[in-house]
């Protein structure tokens, strides 16, 4: 990957039509290692979608060499075309998803040597065999997870599923709750939403499902389904809070769930993708009977 840059600046700004506003340690993407005070004063000023802007004055500028963040109107560079990204752990043999839940088995249900019996000379072929439960790996929870009427894995329609528009909140690090004033300045209609916490650096070990895991707040859950959002997926062990001050309540499932709103849990590599401009899908099998299963969740960047 090319270089990239940011600006951390203080700022502070006059409006036209009276008041002001005043920022300090702002970061903001930038398309090289060098920008004037009056370049970075515009893209502050657009990021912000500020209006009516009299003057903005940059001062304590640091250039500093980091991954972009997001940000509107920045370009860094000649588009490079479509660009798919990976969002799903991989299922091995004796992997850990959720302590204490039986981990899957994959094994050998035909054998290249044995079905050579079978088949001409020089024709093999070889059949795996998977036990597991539905909920390994990167999976999706469907209404049917939650509540004994919703609709299973055969009756989510693909167009909550596959081919939506993304949306990804990256979450403050030290972050726990994700409340409604962290989703406020999102336009979530149609979308799928997903929450990069970056926890799922701990996926497979012990902290992964640990008290500090970030959750979404039922508030939060309630807000996304009033706002429309399609799909909501998170890269941390649950959307809900599980540890003991929990008390077992699962509000953030309840509210999505009963409103027809897939889940997709477990959800890695989310870095990768940029805030908007993506497509996300995340479509299991159609196993009737299920409100569970794993999938293949992958991101697609045009340009």
């Amino acid at each position: 990957m090319a270089e990239q840059w940011r600006a951390r600046f203080d700022a502070e700004v006059d409006f036209a039509n009276g008041g002001g506003l005043r920022t300090e340690g702002f970061r903001l993407d930038i398309p090289g290692p060098e920008i004037s005070d009056d370049d970075l004063g515009i893209l502050f000023v657009r990021h912000l979608g500020l209006l009516m802007v009299a003057d903005v004055r940059i001062t304590e500028k640091t250039i500093i060499k980091e991954p972009h963040k997001g940000g509107r109107g920045v370009v860094t560079g000649a588009p490079t075309g479509r660009r798919l990204v990976e969002l799903s752990h991989v299922i091995r043999d004796g992997m850990t998803t959720l302590p204490g839940w039986p981990a899957p088995r994959i094994t050998e249900w035909l054998t290249r040597e044995a079905s050579r019996a079978n088949y001409a000379p020089g024709t093999e072929f070889h059949v795996a065999r998977v036990d597991m439960i539905a909920n390994t790996g990167t999976y999706l929870d469907t209404p049917a997870h939650r509540w004994a009427d919703g609709p299973d894995l055969t009756g989510t329609p693909l167009d909550r599923l596959a081919d939506l528009p993304g949306l990804v909140v990256r979450v403050p690090a030290g972050t726990r709750a994700v409340d409604p004033l962290l989703l406020a300045p999102y336009e979530v209609a149609g979308r799928a939403v997903l929450l990069h916490t970056g926890w799922d650096a701990h996926f497979g070990t012990d902290r992964y499902a640990g008290p500090e895991a970030p959750y979404l707040t039922g508030d939060a859950a309630r807000a996304l389904v009033d706002a429309g959002a399609a799909l909501v997926g998170i890269d941390s062990i649950n959307i809900d809070d599980m540890s003991p001050a929990a008390a077992g309540e699962r509000p953030a499932h309840s509210a999505l769930l009963a409103a027809g709103v897939p889940i997709v849990e477990h959800l890695t590599g989310l870095d990768a993708l940029p805030p908007t401009g993506f497509r996300f899908t995340a479509a299991p099998p159609r196993v009737a009977g299920m409100g569970t299963f794993p999938v293949r969740a992958f991101g697609v960047v045009e340009g």
